[in-house]
């Protein structure tokens, strides 16, 4: 199910999306909000794990999780 808003941007990120579609990054504008709003989604979660994380006891198996997801790729999330 999706839901259609409008939304105001300045003129600058517009020109921005209109780009990334022109070039064929993405399928369309709807697609280049949505994927920004996914990372910021991400984003946010990650920050709220990370403070979960700060306020336990050092654990050597979470501290090597978090070494091998912190140096994973991040270009190609959706």
């Amino acid at each position: 199910m999706s839901t259609q808003i409008a939304v105001r941007l300045p003129d600058d990120l517009v020109e921005f999306v209109d780009e990334l579609v022109r070039h064929g990054d993405a399928p369309s504008r709807a697609a280049v909000v949505a994927r920004a709003l996914r990372r910021e989604r991400r984003q946010t979660a990650a920050a709220r794990d990370a403070a979960i994380l700060a306020g336990v006891e050092p654990d050597a198996d979470l501290n090597s999780l978090a070494e091998h997801t912190a140096a994973l790729p991040t270009d190609d999330l959706d």
